[in-house]
């Protein structure tokens, strides 16, 4: 059995991604809402609460754990290996590096938010690759859009607002002509429609649901028994209604207590 974590509901992102490509996966999902947004704790905090998070994971039986958050994929990943050394812990982070390097004629933009884009970690892990192999030279362009999180948490995503604050972002990015673009926040698939729109067909999204439940369903064997328990530390009408939209479902929550 699977275990999905994230900071808050975003991570419901990849449930939905691995809901499209196996139906029948069995699954513990678990969104910290209670202290969500992991992006403005410190290094030290994050690692606690996915230390925690994962626990409570492993403590419902799971067998694999997916970091469904980049944040916690980018500042708490090598201490969950530590702590867990040898069980299986994907993060939504490599697997998209990967599949944009496949593609890619040369130019990669990135986009999350300021935690993820202020901690390097895609450009750290897209020029060590490049260093291992990639035949043609490489520029990696950044950009924080921190706007996107709460625009598509407010299920604003084809409002007029919405097409302005993506250009605002991304008009860098597209005149500098990049060919991949890597959603780097498991929030902005539900944007993918309008960042394509305005990028341009020319250019390919890398959305990271995507490519680590491809890496998963490949990597580790998936029970396919259909139990799928979901979990909140805080559980609220707001997130129950974004996760019903998202997931085209009513999800029944349980409200989850996280040890430290």
């Amino acid at each position: 059995m699977i275990g999905i974590f994230d900071s808050g509901i975003g991570g419901l992102t990849v449930v939905r991604e691995l809901l499209r490509q196996a139906p029948n996966a069995s699954f513990v999902y678990l969104g910290d809402t209670a202290r969500t947004p992991y992006g403005n704790k410190s290094k030290e905090t994050i690692e606690r609460y996915a230390l925690e998070d994962a626990a409570f994971l492993i403590s419902r039986g799971v067998t694999a754990i997916v970091i469904a958050c980049n944040t916690a994929s980018a500042l708490a990943i090598d201490a969950l290996r530590s702590h867990y050394h040898g069980f299986p812990i994907f993060d939504v982070i490599a697997p998209a590096v990967e599949d944009a390097l496949a593609v890619t004629t040369g130019r990669i933009g990135v986009i999350g938010t300021r935690s993820t884009i202020g901690s390097g970690i895609y450009q750290k892990q897209l020029i060590a690759r490049l260093a291992s192999g990639v035949a043609h030279p490489l520029e990696i362009k950044t950009h924080a859009c921190p706007l996107f999180v709460p625009l598509v948490e407010e299920g604003w995503l084809d409002d007029a607002e919405t097409k302005r604050i993506i250009k605002h972002y991304l008009y860098p990015l597209r005149s500098q002509n990049v060919d991949t673009l890597i959603l780097g926040c498991t929030h902005y698939p539900l944007l993918k429609p309008l960042i394509h729109r305005f990028m341009g067909r020319r250019v390919r999204l890398i959305d990271s649901a995507t490519s680590v439940v491809q890496r998963m369903l490949v990597e580790i064997e998936i029970e396919h028994t259909g139990s799928q328990v979901y979990y909140l530390t805080d559980v609220s009408p707001h997130s129950v209604e974004i996760a019903r939209q998202w997931l085209g479902k009513k999800i029944q929550f349980e409200k989850a207590t996280l040890s430290s």
